[in-house]
């Protein structure tokens, strides 16, 4: 995108999070739901489309365009990033690095516009951050796949209008073979949806189980078409190591967000007399946040770059992601501790961004998993012993 253009995306989007959703954020977190109409102006401004290319209607942002409108996105309330975040990532994704030129053109125009949301169908109860161990299979019959199984935790899983579904296709392959992506609509019978989750926090953003009964879909189905078969593994290897770089980036939003919040409290709250940002340990509190912060923005804007060259799109991405998710929670830790026993006072915005980044270091792969990826790269046959 031309730089004048981005900036202007960047100036619009900045206006959107802080005069029409940062007021809503305790409307959102209470009725854990978003409003109709910041989801209609998210799609006006091509925010479902953003990380998509632009023939097929996106916006076509670079990794490291994405991340720095990511910071902006990250300053409020995930749950708005969440709400487009699948249809950008993960799941846009599969059908960009996996898909037919006619199942891209089929569907990520409606993705990228908003008129189809997508959700990302991998994590299962005993296959989370290792999805080589995932049990969801589908068997040909005839010229039909038939999907059983189970996933949990899906994002988006209770308005989507289509599931990126991964199931093994070859029992007897070596786990991270065999597996393959299916597209299923939405209604399709046999696929059923549970109640949505009721989480710690990061609420409006929804995830709920999905299964699998004799789920059936056409041949053309499979992602990729036949030379997709047994591929699901590395595309999802693939889908998640952007997904990575881009959830790092929102951490960074979020500290952002964190730091004012802590340095504002610090200016106008007093205590013996004072205010507290006058106690040298306030201040100490604060600095390590913003140094945090500060380092975290560098970290994540260096692994976008090395992820648009292709120089690293492994170590990067988990070693940005670590940092950025742990990095977070360490700010959201000091912000509370700055507002001392209003911090933990529902409705003040650091205990919300308490509860909200704790799940950083979960999803997208664990802090630990991204510690082993990182080792084992580094260490090769050494890390095997």
């Amino acid at each position: 995108m031309d730089a004048a253009d981005f900036s202007a995306v960047l100036s619009e989007v900045r206006r959107f999070v802080r005069e029409r959703v940062v007021p809503l954020e305790v409307e959102i977190d209470e009725k854990d739901e978003m409003p109709a109409e910041i989801r209609e102006a998210a799609k006006k401004m091509g925010l479902f489309g953003f990380a998509l290319p632009e023939e097929y209607g996106g916006l076509g942002l670079s990794m490291y365009e994405e991340a720095q409108l990511m910071f902006e996105l990250g300053y409020t309330t995930p749950a708005l990033r969440s709400m487009f975040g699948t249809n950008n990532g993960i799941a846009g994704h599969v059908l960009m690095v996996g898909g037919t030129e006619e199942q891209k053109a089929e569907w990520l125009p409606r993705i990228a516009s908003g008129d189809v949301l997508a959700s990302f169908a991998l994590t299962e109860a005993e296959a989370g951050s290792d999805p080589s161990t995932l049990t969801t299979r589908a068997h040909l019959d005839g010229d039909e796949w038939v999907i059983n199984g189970a996933k949990r935790y899906i994002t988006n899983a209770p308005l989507a209008d289509v599931f990126m579904v991964f199931a093994r296709t070859d029992p007897d392959a070596p786990r991270t073979r065999g597996i393959s992506t299916f597209l299923v609509p939405a209604g399709t019978p046999g696929l059923t949806v549970a109640p949505k989750d009721h989480k710690m926090g990061q609420f409006g953003a929804w995830t709920a189980d999905v299964y699998f009964d004799d789920v059936r879909v056409q041949a053309s189905a499979l992602v990729g078409g036949e030379a997709g078969l047994d591929r699901g593994f590395g595309t999802a290897m693939g889908c998640i190591a952007h997904g990575r770089v881009h959830i790092s980036s929102l951490c960074v939003g979020m500290a952002e967000r964190l730091v004012d919040e802590s340095v504002e409290y610090a200016r106008t709250r007093r205590q013996s007399g004072k205010l507290i940002g006058s106690f040298q340990l306030v201040q100490g509190l604060i600095a390590d946040s913003m140094t945090d912060y500060y380092a975290g923005r560098a970290t994540v804007l260096e692994a976008a770059r090395a992820f648009d060259a292709g120089t690293d799109t492994k170590i990067g991405p988990s070693c940005t992601k670590y940092f950025a998710s742990e990095m977070v929670w360490r700010v959201a830790d000091r912000a509370v501790q700055v507002h001392g026993g209003a911090g933990y006072m529902r409705g003040v915005a650091v205990e919300r961004f308490y509860r909200d980044a704790r799940l950083f270091r979960i999803y997208e792969g664990t802090s630990q998993i991204q510690q082993v990826i990182i080792a084992k790269a580094l260490l090769g046959e050494a890390a095997r012993g």
